[in-house]
């Protein structure tokens, strides 16, 4: 694949993933598990997020 659809298609997946990510935490601490019950979860989608982008930023952007 070129480096240009690399990125392009990279980027969405990505930013897919970490919509989904936080739209689900978001979810987990307004519902019922309230703020301190999704604290877990979102510093695990946090983490989850960062090594996301760390594989995106790697995979893609980085010049090999």
């Amino acid at each position: 694949m070129s480096y240009t659809v690399k990125l392009i298609v990279g980027l969405i997946g990505t930013a897919l993933l970490c919509i989904f990510i936080g739209g689900l935490s978001q979810s987990i601490s307004s519902g019922f598990a309230g703020f301190i019950g999704g604290l877990p979860f979102m510093i695990i989608a946090i983490i989850v997020c960062g090594l996301a982008i760390y594989d995106f930023w790697d995979e893609c952007v980085r010049k090999k």
